[in-house]
């Protein structure tokens, strides 16, 4: 496996670039804006593909590189569920499983520090974002954030956890890198508490600083999703309503570009091929699947994924490989949904 734990000294922030394999698909956490250039030439180096980026949960303290990454690489971008952020590629819920090649992370729900908090465990790791870090934990007093929601996700999930579990929080400012479940439990001087309501009395008196970033970076975070507004005026979008009524059209092939998972969870299309987004682009070069079925039948792609933004990149693609007749659905399966369009549970 590949595994590299990288430091923003700015903002004390760490981000881990997992891969499975050299010349495989890489997956980022809480990646920084201002280090986009770095992890970019890492990937270059160890020849790597960009498939997923993720956000642990909307940060105050620096502006995720999410977005660019996303405009660099044309990876999916992922946030959990309750993420006040506008648009991400994916959006999941606890129990969750986010995968690479070769690399699976499960999704936990860990609020807290913010009430959109997720830690992710990995074989004989978990990513703790702002939840748990190395002999403290993250602040809860602002962004949702809740002392008593922390204590169960700190003391009823992470720390039920084995206790050679290795922990790699997001941040740190004293210069550790890692630490285990069990070192935590033992020494870190915020876990010692007797109950609940002493951990909150300990939480609620701690009288930080905002931080120095925050009236930046929060409303930076929240407004990271590629604009879909140019591809409507081009008219290679489709809005759900439109969709829903050209639902059944021989002239149109419905292209579902989810992950088996979201199909399970959320429901399908009728009628709709799937052609998961990470292999997009060979199925739209000569010889590809879609850019045959395209030619054979003469049928117009229409792209749809969960919130349009996997399909907007697939549009791109296309265009780019040089097939034209394509489009996408603005706002994906959470639009249709919301208009009312039919949806078959597989």
């Amino acid at each position: 496996m590949i595994f590299r734990q990288l430091f923003d000294s700015v903002s004390g922030t760490y981000s881990y670039l997992l891969a499975s394999r050299a010349g495989g698909e890489a997956l980022i956490l809480d990646p920084v804006l201002e280090k986009v250039d770095r992890y970019c030439k890492l990937l270059q180096e160890l020849d790597l593909r960009l498939v997923k980026a993720v956000d642990t949960h909307l940060h105050a303290d620096h502006i995720t590189g999410l977005g660019e990454l996303r405009d660099r690489t044309q990876c999916i971008t992922i946030m959990g569920e309750q993420s006040k952020a506008d648009v991400v590629s994916m959006r999941v819920s606890d129990g969750d499983k986010v995968t690479i090649e070769g690399l699976c992370l499960e999704a936990l729900y860990t609020p807290g520090h913010t009430d959109d908090s997720y830690s992710y465990l990995m074989g004989d790791r978990v990513f703790t974002g702002d939840t748990l870090l190395i002999r403290g934990t993250g602040r809860t007093d602002f962004q949702n954030g809740s002392a008593r929601a922390q204590y169960d996700s700190i003391f009823n999930r992470l720390l039920k956890l084995p206790e050679e579990t290795l922990v790699f929080p997001a941040h740190d400012y004293k210069g550790d890198t890692v630490s285990t479940i069990g070192e935590e439990k033992r020494y870190n001087p915020r876990l010692q508490v007797k109950s609940i309501d002493d951990y909150v009395e300990l939480m609620n008196n701690l009288h930080l600083p905002n931080p120095k970033m925050m009236d930046v970076a929060v409303p930076a975070n929240m407004h990271v999703g590629l604009h879909q507004d140019e591809l409507a005026r081009e008219g290679l979008s489709l809005s759900a309503r439109d969709a829903i009524a050209s639902l059944g059209r021989p002239d149109i092939l419905l292209v579902d570009l989810r992950e088996s998972g979201e199909r399970a969870k959320h429901g399908m299309l009728p009628g709709a091929l799937h052609a998961p987004y990470p292999g997009i682009c060979a199925t739209l070069q000569p010889g590809g699947m879609l850019r045959e079925v395209a030619a054979a039948t003469g049928r117009r792609v229409v792209f749809f994924c969960a919130f349009g933004e996997r399909s907007a990149m697939a549009v791109a693609a296309a265009k780019k490989a040089g097939l034209a007749n394509t489009a996408h659905i603005e706002g994906g399966i959470d639009a249709w949904k919301k208009a009312g369009g039919p949806v078959v549970q597989g």
